[in-house]
């Protein structure tokens, strides 16, 4: 493991201890483990942010496995009242991680506001795997190049932009509550930032670039960041930002 793969020592040694526990129920099956999101990319925020992990194994997670990772998550997030909620571990085999592009797997994970289960994950993992393959900490195993096949730009840029579209579909179901507005309108200013240049950078970084791009969404953008700082503020009126928001996606997919 890096010694230091964050610049923060509780959360190196969070990492550390998770990284253990998950060592003992899997053992040499663990093939890698990997630190990626904005403790990778940047523009972590110590009140807000998640810590997001993906482990690698070398065969396919049995019933077994999975109740020892569910009991270990929930004892974990026991012991670390501050970060229940906002750690986030996908588990898979590295042939479903070599095949992503073709077909579906099953992927075991724990992501923030739910338990731990099991869904199917393919393609629509890429904008993921790219970021880990490009960008993410060894923590465990070969360079995560080794297991993750190659992802062009081109293919990237393409999965944002149909990341754009879902969000667009799901229009009218989108969340009322502020910091989840905020998620979907940082999270929109990227996709702009992406679609122009090619290249990924931070929410934060996306969004002050997006507000001198298209300066009439510069008030918005603006309410999104103090929104994502100010996330635990429950006297304000959520309901009353949605239709801008709303209307910020359909510019972003159609400007």
């Amino acid at each position: 493991m890096v010694e230091n793969p964050t610049p923060y020592d509780d959360i190196n040694g969070l990492i550390a201890q998770l990284l253990s526990e998950v060592r003992q129920i899997f053992g040499d099956r663990l093939a890698g483990f990997y630190l990626f999101g904005s403790l990778v990319t940047g523009d972590f925020d110590r009140g807000s942010s998640d810590i997001d992990l993906v482990a690698v194994t070398s065969t396919e997670i049995d019933e077994k496995e999975f109740e020892a990772l569910r009991r270990m998550h929930e004892d974990f997030a026991v012991k670390n009242r501050e970060w229940e909620g906002r750690i986030e571990v996908a588990y898979l085999s590295a042939a479903a991680l070599k095949a992503f592009k073709d077909r579906r797997h099953r992927m075991a994970i724990i992501s923030p506001g739910e338990p731990f289960h099991v869904i199917e994950a393919g393609k629509d993992w890429l904008m993921n795997w790219y970021t880990v393959r490009e960008k993410g900490v060894v923590l465990l195993g070969p360079s995560p190049a080794a297991l993750i096949p190659p992802i062009s730009k081109e293919e990237y840029v393409q999965a944002v932009k149909e990341y754009a579209l879902l969000y667009h579909e799901r229009i009218h179901r989108l969340p009322v509550h502020r910091p989840s507005q905020a998620y979907a309108i940082l999270s929109m200013c990227r996709v702009l930032y992406t679609s122009r240049t090619g290249e990924q950078v931070s929410k934060k970084q996306a969004a002050l670039w997006a507000m001198k791009e298209f300066p009439q969404w510069a008030a918005l953008i603006q309410q999104a960041l103090v929104w994502r700082d100010e996330w635990r503020d429950e006297q304000v009126d959520h309901a009353a930002a949605l239709p801008q928001t709303q209307q910020f996606i359909r510019f972003v997919v159609d400007p």
